[in-house]
């Protein structure tokens, strides 16, 4: 779809006069998405309620119609409707993580006989794991509007999802990630294996039309690296993404909201095998946004035409969540590039204590567009990372299939390229800042919670 901009709008762009380099310029219009969610009007013209429980928002959720859901203060996933939180044992009374890993015979093949409780314990855990996922997730149905009022509006261990459901904005929250008391050891995932924890902090399923704005995104005091340690070394894995978009959903804009000390951050896209769902759709744009010592992910893109714009990354080899880039050996970047991707970046600033090359991972992505991002306060040359990594894999993938005397894979026969097929000015209006620190000081000014600064209902 092509939209040629209004009169009104190419005039205002033309007219309009960039404010001083020291100055921090208001939101075009705080309250209206721009992107390619900007028709999402949530539950506009319905009632409004105003929520303080997990049974009030659930009852609120499940009102038909369009309708507006106020929440004040802290709504706890895991607090059942007589106020008692619930915690490991009262979902699996008996499950323990350290006997369901004694089951890994070496770390590496689950056996019933490995103990007398392993049966036990795989039976727990499964049951535990679908008890918690009933209690804590919380889904939100079409035109809808779920507004954070006053400081302390929070979903803490909240698992909240949409599925299906269409024209829905989520603005001025606080999402604490939920805990997942029975995360799964997957050693076959990966060289060394893999957690694989089941509970979102926002999950969208076949969901279309969602503007997601002024919210924060974090782990709260519950970072994995306090986890006990895992068959590989590593702790235990007890979230998983803190924004993940999926299953064909589309037409998503994600604004000014603060992502926070997390591993695995945000899919658009959930499997390589999933094409058939995905093509055409996963459009997605993310502006004005800050990435706070998040991991990876930031998005993590399979098939969608996503535009990454205005958005402020940083983070360190020695922060409150360390990030070990790719040429350090580690897993982390801020952009990853997945298969079929067309992601449009442009003005992004990054900033890290390490190589560049974190600035975009590529898992054999052939399409990807940069304009003047910048690392570290310079002009960095993001698409020459992205054609390396590219580069690399695919002479990797051709050795190895000579050596095998198979074909090789069908993506080795492509050309890295810029043109991703699609140009953002060609589809909305929008007009970037194009100054990095005037970038990184707008989004710590405007991006989360505080800056929407709606007052308290009396």
């Amino acid at each position: 779809m092509r939209r040629t901009l209004t009169l009104i709008t190419a005039l205002a762009c033309a007219l309009a006069v960039a404010p001083p380099a020291h100055a921090v310029p208001p939101l075009p219009d705080p309250d209206r998405p721009i992107g390619w969610g900007e028709h999402a009007t949530g539950g506009a013209g319905g009632p409004v309620h105003v929520v303080t429980t997990r049974k009030e928002l659930k009852d609120a959720l499940a009102t038909g119609g369009p309708k507006t859901i106020h929440v004040r203060g802290t709504i706890y996933g895991n607090q059942t409707d007589d106020g008692v939180l619930l915690g490991e044992q009262d979902y699996a009374p008996g499950y323990d993580l350290g006997k369901y890993l004694a089951c890994f015979v070496g770390g590496k093949v689950w056996s019933d006989q490995a103990h007398a409780w392993c049966g036990q314990m795989r039976r727990l855990r499964q049951t535990g794991s679908n008890n918690q996922k009933r209690q804590i997730q919380l889904t939100v149905p079409s035109d809808t509007t779920l507004l954070g009022i006053g400081a302390d509006a929070r979903l803490e261990g909240v698992f909240l999802s949409v599925n299906t459901g269409s024209n829905i904005i989520v603005r001025g929250l606080e999402l604490e990630s939920p805990i997942d008391h029975f995360t799964s050891w997957d050693p076959g995932d990966g060289e060394s294996g893999s957690w694989n924890a089941r509970f979102k902090a926002f999950g969208i399923v076949t969901g279309s039309r969602i503007w997601i704005d002024h919210c924060a995104f974090t782990d709260g005091q519950r970072l994995d690296r306090d986890a006990p340690t895992g068959p590989n070394g590593k702790p235990v894995n007890r979230h998983d993404g803190l924004l993940d978009i999926e299953d064909g959903s589309d037409l998503i804009t994600v604004s000014y909201n603060r992502f926070v000390n997390h591993d695995k951050n945000m899919l658009v896209g959930s499997g390589d095998g999933r094409g058939d769902r995905d093509r055409g759709k996963l459009r997605v744009t993310y502006y004005g946004n800050l990435f706070d010592g998040v991991s990876q992910r930031s998005p993590r893109v399979r098939y969608g035409a996503v535009h990454v714009f205005n958005n402020y990354y940083r983070g360190s080899m020695t922060g409150e969540q360390p990030l070990v880039s790719n040429d350090l050996g580690g897993p982390s970047h801020y952009l990853g590039l997945g298969i079929e991707s067309r992601v449009y970046s442009e003005h992004n600033a990054f900033e890290y204590d390490g190589p560049q090359d974190i600035v975009v991972q590529n898992w054999n992505a052939h399409r990807f567009f940069d304009r003047r991002s910048w690392f570290n306060g310079r002009p960095v040359d993001v698409v020459a990372v992205a054609r390396r990594k590219f580069e690399a894999a695919k002479a990797a993938e051709l050795a190895k299939a000579a050596a095998a005397g198979s074909a090789p894979p069908a993506w080795t026969a492509l050309e890295f390229t810029t043109d991703v097929g699609w140009a953002p000015a060609e589809v909305y209006a929008y007009r970037p800042l194009v100054n990095a620190n005037l970038v990184k000081r707008t989004v710590l000014e405007h991006a989360g919670p505080a800056a929407l600064d709606l007052p308290a209902p009396g």
